[in-house]
């Protein structure tokens, strides 16, 4: 099946054979002719949304190309919402999975569409008032300390990771990553993943980690609450102050990808550490090490991202802004790494 389907598709999606599954396997869920377009912003899988004129749905695909091992994975985004139901956690609700590569050439899912705001620049919050900006960093840091409270065994996720020695196995399996993406030197990513190597802390309680938890990864109500969080496509079982670490990251750095600036009004870094600890009671001395393995971990994802733009194979704009970002990030993270 080709990924490419009649004018007026984007690029990935093929409409009438999506039609067709639909029909075949789920005939009493689409109503009128199939329409679909690209939301733009992602860097990794691609998403669309697709209506029948009447519902509107969100779809869910790996990349066309150079689609890495497990970092794909649509079964494992959509068991996890699935789980999630229904849970302090707002996530999308689930409609169907296609493992089948044959419909639309990768294995995708569809969800129900969530109404709301996804805030990704600082253009985005600029109307934000101190206060809403406050709120908002706020609710995001209690919405990933409920993830981390949720009991795994009472939702089914039980064989969901294997939380023993998950540290360990993030610095290898990034290491990993890089050599399947390497088509250039990066100076310093080397010496960054052996620091890690030597000085990964001990496992400490298991928790559902996102793997990419930050604010363009959740849709915002028009009255500021978080009503989904989105992007589970890393999430396992694992120490979850990798997800304190990550969004950190994130948050306030000169390589962030997603603006937020204690100016604009939002919680600086440590009143996110301080908050996060406070609702949770989680040791965060070692948290350095975990700010450093996020530098890592961006540094291979960018360079991902960047050798998949040098090969013609993303879909949207803006990915040439990524070939600088992973020598940054190795930067940041050989400073703070122990």
């Amino acid at each position: 099946m080709t990924q490419h389907g009649a004018a007026g598709d984007p690029p990935g999606l093929d409409t009438a054979a999506l039609r067709r599954y639909l029909d075949r396997e789920h005939p009493a869920l689409a109503g009128g002719p199939l329409r679909a377009e690209l939301i733009p912003g992602g860097r990794s899988n691609l998403t669309y949304t697709v209506t029948d004129g009447t519902r509107t749905w969100v779809l869910r695909r790996p990349p066309l190309a150079h689609v890495l091992a497990t970092a794909h994975d649509m079964g494992r985004e959509y068991r996890v919402m699935s789980a999630l139901a229904g849970s302090p956690v707002p996530v999308p609700g689930t409609v169907l999975l296609c493992t089948d590569a044959a419909v639309l050439g990768a294995p995708f899912y569809l969800m129900e569409k969530v109404d709301g705001a996804v805030y990704r620049t600082a253009e985005d919050t600029a109307t934000f008032t101190m206060e809403q900006a406050r709120e908002l960093s706020a609710k995001l840091v209690e919405v990933l300390a409920r993830l981390h409270a949720v009991d795994i065994d009472a939702v089914g996720l039980t064989d969901f990771g294997r939380p023993d020695g998950y540290l360990a196995r993030q610095v290898r399996r990034w290491r990993g990553q890089l050599e399947k993406s390497r088509s250039r030197d990066v100076p310093g990513i080397d010496e960054l993943a052996d620091r890690l190597a030597v000085t990964v802390p001990p496992s400490r309680d298991a928790a559902i980690v996102h793997g990419d938890y930050r604010l363009d990864n959740v849709i915002v109500s028009p009255g500021g609450d978080i009503v989904a969080v989105l992007d589970w496509e890393m999430s396992t079982l694992g120490d979850p102050l990798a997800d304190v670490g990550l969004l950190l990251v994130y948050w306030d750095t000169p390589v962030s990808m997603v603006s937020v600036s204690t100016a604009a009004g939002f919680l600086s870094a440590a009143e996110v550490v301080e908050l996060y600890a406070r609702i949770t009671g989680r040791d965060l001395a070692e948290l350095d090490w975990y700010i450093a393995l996020g530098f890592y971990k961006l540094a291979v994802v960018a360079e991902g991202i960047y050798f998949r733009h040098s090969q013609g194979k993303t879909v949207g704009e803006g990915f040439e802004h990524f070939a600088g970002m992973p020598a940054a990030m190795v930067e940041q993270g050989l400073k703070i790494a122990p």
